[in-house]
């Protein structure tokens, strides 16, 4: 089997546009919640969201590409500059090696809508325009970064929930693994324009804490409400070790383990079997006692289920530990398709610089949340192997877990 390595990360989100921008924001336990009065008008019963400002690709992009790509598909884009650059890959070498992209996106609302509306008011499909097509399937990311890149390896996307991201990560990992391929693009995108969440809303699950909204994401708190939705873009470059120093790269740290499950239950409701199983299957797979895991960062997004069922997976399975635990959605928001690449892009930065990120809001646990030793402040700290979570609707479940590298 070949060893797998992560070379560059990059990141657009709501709590920084750079890397060294959210490294701060993690550090100082900073929120980029808002109300937004737009959704109010709209009709949502929550106008919380993360806001993510929107990159201005005139004069980076020609407009053939520009025209192509969604919201979600221009984080990812910037994220990806980012992440390569950091990874000391530039278009010489994508052009001259079989470098793939596997990225993890679940909707696309925006312009199915636009789409949709401009057909109902002028009677005529040839009035959207013909990079519409492109902005509306799931694929978009991927297929659009391909093209802008000139990759030539594997490309597709992972459509799973708020799993998609994370998942992305993990099949580029087994790929490498097995020596399927050498370099991978991976990550995950999720739009925050105002028809994204309305569905969402429509289900109650998103805080009403309108008042305070830095205040309202508030993993495993007993007062917690609901999530609040939030986007952007992470991008992290996979690829085996022989490839990484072959090209001198410099190394941030090691995938040793990926798990997964599903739950085989309600589409919605979250259970505690399925997470302990993908918790259970990246420990094995790491081939490491589960002591040795210094930092997990929790899927928890801030729903009274969610958070308690969670809770009680990483207790049967890490409860001797008292492993340090926190969610960094208590700052971002719950990043949905994203969430998995960025929380992998976020623990990277605390593991560069020997910290935890705070859980924020975290002032009453609950039965479930007492068990756990989770950080509600920055905690200093050497993390030499951490664990990310990431579980979404359909009962899809996946744990990633990072060594730090060591020559």
């Amino acid at each position: 089997m070949e060893r797998v390595v992560i070379t560059g990360i990059g990141i657009y989100s709501c709590i920084g546009k750079t890397l060294s921008e959210v490294s701060v924001s993690l550090h100082r336990g900073r929120s980029g919640i808002i109300l937004d009065p737009l959704r109010k008008e709209m009709g949502y019963r929550s106008g919380l969201t993360g806001v993510v400002e929107r990159p201005v690709l005139k004069g980076i992009l020609d407009r053939r590409a520009r025209i192509m790509l969604p919201e979600q598909g221009e984080y990812a884009y910037m994220a990806t500059i980012e992440a390569l650059k950091l990874a000391g890959i530039d278009q010489d070498y994508l052009d001259k090696n079989e470098v793939g992209i596997i990225y993890g996106n679940d909707s696309s609302a925006q312009p199915v809508i636009e789409a949709i509306d401009i057909i109902r008011d002028k009677k005529d499909t040839m009035m959207v325009g013909s990079g519409s097509v492109f902005q509306v399937l799931n694929s978009t990311v991927n297929m659009n970064l391909s093209t802008i890149f000139r990759l030539k390896g594997v490309n597709f996307g992972v459509s799973a929930a708020c799993a998609s991201g994370s998942h992305s990560i993990g099949l580029a990992y087994t790929l490498i693994r097995h020596g399927m391929q050498e370099s991978v693009i991976c990550g995950g995108a999720q739009e925050t324009n105002i028809y994204s969440m309305g569905n969402f809303d429509a289900l109650g699950a998103f805080s009403i804490r309108e008042n305070d909204p830095a205040a309202a994401s508030r993993p495993f708190d007993k007062d917690r409400d609901g999530l609040i939705p939030s986007g952007g873009a992470a991008t992290v470059i996979v690829e085996s070790l022989k490839s990484a120093q072959a090209r001198g790269a410099n190394i941030l740290g090691e995938i040793i383990g990926y798990g997964f499950s599903s739950n085989g239950a309600h589409i919605s409701n979250p259970s505690v079997d399925g997470p302990v199983r993908s918790l259970e299957m990246a420990v094995r797979d790491a081939g490491i006692p589960t002591s040795t895991i210094d930092y997990i960062n929790a899927h928890a997004t801030s729903t009274p289920g969610g958070d308690a069922s969670e809770a009680k997976a990483i207790d049967t399975v890490f409860g001797k530990d008292k492993t340090l635990v926190s969610s960094t959605k208590s700052m971002t928001g719950h990043e949905c398709w994203m969430a998995g690449a960025s929380e992998i892009v976020y623990s990277l930065l605390m593991m560069q610089e020997s910290f935890v990120a705070p859980n924020i809001n975290f002032e009453t646990p609950d039965e479930d949340s007492a068990r756990l030793n989770i950080a509600d402040k920055t905690v200093n700290k050497n993390i030499n192997v951490f664990l990310s979570n990431s579980f979404g609707f359909g009962g899809t479940n996946s744990s990633l877990i990072v060594k730090k590298w060591n020559k």
